[in-house]
């Protein structure tokens, strides 16, 4: 006779109520994830990344003119020295010698500022996110660029934001537009939290905000009782001209400045910051703590002793030099293979802004490019609307100018090609897209 114990087989768990096969708790998001989509960007790296492909997409810095054999030999003694802290938690805020470091990053361009008044994130991203958190209600109003950044139109969309567009010219975002969006939406009764903005080399644009309508747009946003956002990422990357001054110098208590290491230094530290007003200021540190407690001790003491101990500013006049190569590889190409479509010619940063000639669609002409071993961004991942069929961003900060004429050259096959489909079968359907509002091409 068995006397062990009789163990009655365990019930089966109940199955989520209405999900799928493939996703059992389908019903169980919140509803803001329901908006969320994967970005066109990230989604071209596996295809980009091939070495075969041109990838004039992403938006990657050039990390091999950094001094690697130095700043391995810091972040080995920093290491050895100083091992215990670096790896050790620590400040929500930020380490306060670290965030007087970045003041004096932001000095060329006139944002005076004191420490406390500083928030280290992980990355000017994690900025965006928790700026978002604490303004944006579902069913608030974002006024944006158009184009706009693409990593902004996703936080945006993960808080249920509504993005209202204002157009660009090739002074930037312009006043008058803007001032006519705010009057709209405030005869409409919509709340308008946030008016987010990319002042330097935009990013698509390619275009800067000039410093005759700089003094402008803050009145008018301070008159509409609007807070700014101002991501700066590239605004030490000027090819030609020293730095404009940012919002920020012209109303430390209605802009939030956020800024970046990841284009003047390395993105894989992942660090950022943003300087806000006082009251702003704390609520953004808890918003912090609540997601990830602090920012990485080791990424700050690493960027903190190379600003120390190599010569930051020479490193970015370098970089200026090498972007400024590429810049003219681009346009020059684009001259001598694209002569049918029109672009920026940015004074800096990343990116052009290219019009395709009627009739063409560069989210419809994506997969035949890649085909043929180049890649780019379709414009309309850069509205949250949808418009933007005509356009593609192309970036020349990553390949070397040899293979940004290859890419060009491959690109204006593409584009003959289907030039040739649309003069025989008719348009590829963006003209319904025609009247969207983007930075006038200067060059073409």
């Amino acid at each position: 006779m068995n006397d062990s114990p009789q163990h009655s087989p365990e019930p089966a768990a109940a199955a989520p109520a209405q999900g799928t096969r493939l996703d059992p708790w389908l019903r169980h998001y919140a509803a803001r994830t329901h908006g969320m989509k994967a970005s066109e960007i990230r989604a071209l790296f596996a295809v980009a990344n091939r070495p075969e492909v041109v990838s004039l997409a992403g938006g990657m810095p050039f990390l091999a003119g950094l001094p690697l054999e130095t700043i391995s030999q810091v972040t080995a003694k920093l290491l050895a020295e100083r091992g215990a802290v670096a790896l050790q938690y620590g400040s929500g805020q930020g380490e306060e010698s670290f965030r007087e470091q970045i003041l004096e990053v932001m000095r060329p361009e006139h944002v005076r500022a004191h420490a406390d008044d500083v928030i280290v994130t992980t990355g000017s991203q994690q900025a965006l996110d928790l700026v978002t958190r604490i303004f944006v209600d579902p069913g608030d109003v974002i006024v944006a660029e158009a184009p706009s950044y693409v990593g902004a139109l996703g936080v945006f969309r993960s808080y249920q934001a509504d993005v209202v567009h204002v157009p660009m010219d090739a002074d930037g975002l312009v006043p008058e537009a803007l001032e006519t969006t705010l009057t709209e939406l405030a005869a409409q009764g919509r709340t308008v939290k946030l008016l987010y903005t990319v002042p330097n080399f935009h990013n698509p644009g390619g275009v800067t905000l000039s410093a005759e309508r700089r003094p402008k747009v803050v009145e008018i946003a301070r008159r509409f009782g609007v807070l700014i956002l101002e991501d700066n990422p590239y605004g030490l990357l000027g090819f030609d001209t020293d730095p404009l001054p940012a919002l920020h110098s012209y109303d430390p208590d209605g802009v939030i400045y956020l800024g970046s290491f990841s284009k003047t230094f390395a993105p894989g530290y992942r660090v950022g910051w943003a300087v806000a007003p006082h009251a702003v200021r704390e609520r953004l540190v808890l918003a912090a703590e609540s997601a990830i407690l602090c920012p990485s001790m080791m990424s700050q003491m690493s960027i903190s002793t190379y600003l120390a101990t190599c010569d930051w500013r020479g490193q970015v006049k370098e970089f200026r030099e090498v972007y400024r190569e590429r810049r003219d590889a681009m346009v020059g190409a684009l001259a001598e293979h694209l002569p049918m479509a029109s672009w920026t010619t940015p004074a800096g940063g990343f990116y052009t802004w290219v019009r395709l000639p009627e009739g063409l669609d560069a989210q419809d002409m994506l997969p035949r490019a890649v085909t043929e071993l180049v890649a780019y961004v379709p414009g309309t991942a850069f509205y949250a609307d949808d418009q933007g069929k005509e356009f593609m961003r192309l970036s020349y900060c990553y390949p070397t100018p040899e293979r940004i004429r290859e890419g060009v050259r491959r690109l204006a096959g593409v584009v003959t090609n289907e030039l040739e489909l649309v003069q025989m079968f008719g348009t590829s359907g963006t003209s319904a897209g025609r009247g969207v509002h983007a930075p006038g091409p200067d060059q073409n």
